[in-house]
C-alpha cells in the first residue's frame, strides 16, 4: 500500500508556511469558541432547571412565596426537561436553516466578515439569554425560544466559513490527517466550554454564560483583523494552481468516476497575471454533485447521535447516576477526547487507503457495539469514562470526518473544475442536513427518555447509527470494490 505523498516526501511540515499555521489556529479556535458557548448551555441544564422549577427543588419556608413564584416557569422537572429539549430542537432547526443560507452567503461575500459578524453577534445573544435575563430576574419561555432561534442562525455562519477557509489553504495531499486533526476544534470547544462552565458554576449559571460569551466576542474581533481567507490575499498561488503542477497527487478521494483507470484531471488553471472570477455554483448544482446527498443523509443520522451526547451527556450522568453537575461536566470531556483521537486516526487511515467510506463503515459498525457497552455502564466513574472515550472514538471520529475532510472533498471535486466557490455551499448542505436530523433527535431524546427511560434512548442511537451505514452503503461497496481492483492490479504488476 502506497503511503500518501505528503508522508513520502516529508512535506507535511515543509510544505506549510507560517500563514498556513496561522489560518489553522485561527479557524480552529474560532469554531472552538462557538462550540464552547453551545456546550455551556448543555452543562448548566440542571442549574437552569432548578431555577425554573424552584418549588420542585426547594422546600425552605424561610423565603417569601412570591420569590419562588416569580421564577416558577414550570410545575415540575419533567416539564422543564421537555422545554430544555425543545430549546435544543429550535436551536438546531434554526442552525440547520442558517447553514444552507450561510454556505451560499459565504461563497459570495468575504468569509472573514461573515465569520466575525457571526461570532460577535452570537456572543451578544448568549449574554442576553443566560446572563442578562437572570440579572434582571426576567423569565419568559417565548423570549428564550426567540433568542435561541436567533443564536442558531448566527452560529450557523461558523462551520461553512471555516471549512471553506481551510479548503482554500490546504490541498488534497494529507487532507484526511490535517482535517482530522483540525476537526477536533468542536471537541476542544466542548472541553473548553465544560471547563469554563464548571469553574464558575458555583457563583451561578449566569456567570458561565457571561464568561463564554465574553471570550467568544473577543475571538470574533481577532478573526476580523487577523484571518486570511485565501493565499491570493497575500499574493500566493491558489491551491488549484499548486496542485496542477503535480498531477499525480490530485486524484480526488470522492468523485463521480467509476473506473479509476479512466480518470483524467480536469481543472481550470489560472494564468499568471489573470484574476479569473469563477461564478459560485447554485444550490441545486451543489446538491447534484456525486456523494453530496448520500453523505448528507448519513450525516443527519450520525449527527443526531453525536449531538445527543453533546447536549444530553452531562444531564444523563447527573440524572442517571446521581453525580454532581460539576463532576458530570468534567467527566463528559472524555467523549470529546475520544472524538479527537478518532477523527485524527481515521483521517490518517483514509489518506493511506485514499478512500473514506470503508474507514467510516468499519468505525460505525464498531460504534454499535460501543453504544451497547456504554448503555450498560456501571455506576463507576473510571469505567464510565473509558467506555465514554471508546464511544466518542467510534461516533465522534466519523462525525468529524464527514463534516470536515469529506465535505472538503465533496466541495473540490473535478466536476467543479477547482471552483472554491462551491466549498461553503457544499459544507452548508452536508452540515445543514445533519443539523435537521440532530434537531429532530433532541426532541425525540427528551420524549423517549421521559416516557420509556434512558435504555430506549440508546436503542434509538443504535438504530440511527445503523441508518448511517445504510445511506452510504453504495459508496462503501463501490470504494471497497475499487480497493480490491487496485490490490489485484498491484499483485499482477509484481
Amino acid at each position: 500500500m502506497a503511503w500518501p505523498r505528503f508522508l513520502q516526501r516529508r512535506a507535511l511540515l515543509t510544505g506549510f508556511s507560517h500563514h498556513h499555521v496561522a489560518v489553522f489556529l485561527l479557524t480552529f479556535f474560532s469554531y472552538s469558541l462557538l462550540h464552547a458557548s453551545r456546550k455551556t448551555f448543555s452543562n448548566v441544564k440542571v442549574s437552569i432547571s432548578k431555577q425554573w422549577t424552584p418549588n420542585a427543588f426547594n422546600t425552605s419556608a424561610d423565603l417569601p412565596t412570591e420569590i419562588w413564584n416569580s421564577n416558577h416557569l414550570f410545575p415540575g422537572t419533567e416539564e422543564a426537561t421537555l422545554f430544555l429539549g425543545t430549546l435544543d430542537t429550535v436551536f438546531l432547526f434554526s442552525y440547520a436553516v442558517g447553514l444552507f443560507i450561510s454556505g451560499i452567503i459565504g461563497d459570495r461575500l468575504n468569509l472573514r466578515w461573515v465569520l466575525s459578524f457571526g461570532m460577535c453577534s452570537s456572543a451578544f445573544v448568549v449574554f442576553v439569554f443566560g446572563t442578562l435575563t437572570e440579572w434582571l430576574h426576567f423569565y419568559n419561555k417565548w423570549l428564550y425560544c426567540g433568542l435561541w432561534i436567533v443564536n442558531g442562525l448566527l452560529q450557523s455562519t461558523g462551520w461553512p466559513c471555516v471549512v471553506a477557509v481551510m479548503g482554500n489553504w490546504f490541498g488534497k495531499a494529507g487532507r484526511g490527517v490535517v482535517f482530522g486533526l483540525w476537526s477536533a476544534c468542536a471537541s476542544v470547544g466542548n472541553i473548553l466550554g465544560a471547563c469554563l462552565a464548571s469553574s464558575v458554576l458555583q457563583y451561578g449559571y449566569e456567570y458561565a454564560f457571561l464568561v463564554t460569551a465574553s471570550v467568544q466576542f473577543a475571538g470574533g474581533i481577532v478573526i476580523f483583523f487577523g484571518l486570511l481567507v485565501s493565499p491570493e490575499e497575500i499574493g500566493l498561488p491558489s491551491i488549484e494552481a499548486e496542485e496542477n503542477l503535480e498531477e499525480d497527487s490530485h486524484r480526488p478521494l470522492i468523485n463521480g468516476v467509476e473506473n479509476e483507470e479512466e480518470y483524467e484531471p480536469n481543472y481550470s488553471i489560472q494564468e499568471d497575471g489573470t484574476a479569473t472570477q469563477v461564478k459560485a455554483i447554485s444550490f441545486h448544482q451543489a446538491c447534484c454533485l456525486p456523494g453530496v446527498i448520500p453523505y448528507s443523509l448519513a450525516y443527519a443520522c450520525l449527527k443526531l447521535v453525536n449531538y445527543s451526547f453533546f447536549f444530553w451527556l452531562p444531564f444523563y450522568l447527573s440524572n442517571n447516576f446521581g453525580w454532581r453537575e460539576a463532576e458530570a461536566d468534567r467527566l463528559s470531556i472524555w467523549y470529546d477526547v475520544g472524538g479527537i483521537v478518532g477523527g485524527t486516526l481515521q483521517g490518517f487511515v483514509s489518506d493511506l487507503l485514499q478512500k473514506r467510506a470503508p474507514v467510516l463503515a468499519l468505525s460505525l459498525f464498531l460504534a454499535v457495539g460501543s453504544l451497547v457497552g456504554y448503555s450498560r455502564s456501571p455506576n463507576n466513574k473510571s469505567i464510565n469514562a473509558l467506555l465514554m472515550t471508546i464511544t466518542g472514538f467510534f461516533i465522534g471520529g466519523p462525525s468529524n470526518m464527514i463534516s470536515s475532510a469529506i465535505s472538503a472533498d465533496l466541495g473540490r471535486q473535478e466536476l467543479i473544475q477547482g471552483s472554491s466557490e462551491a466549498l461553503a455551499t457544499v459544507t452548508g448542505i452536508v452540515d445543514g442536513t445533519g443539523s435537521i436530523g440532530a434537531a429532530v433527535g433532541q426532541y425525540l431524546v427528551s420524549l423517549i427518555q421521559d416516557n420509556l427511560g434512558w435504555m430506549w434512548v440508546f436503542y434509538f442511537f443504535i438504530l440511527m447509527t445503523s441508518c448511517t451505514i445504510l445511506f452510504i452503503s453504495p459508496l462503501i461497496v463501490r470504494e471497497v470494490f475499487s480497493l480490491v481492483q487496485r490490490r489485484q492490479a498491484h499483485i499482477l504488476s509484481e
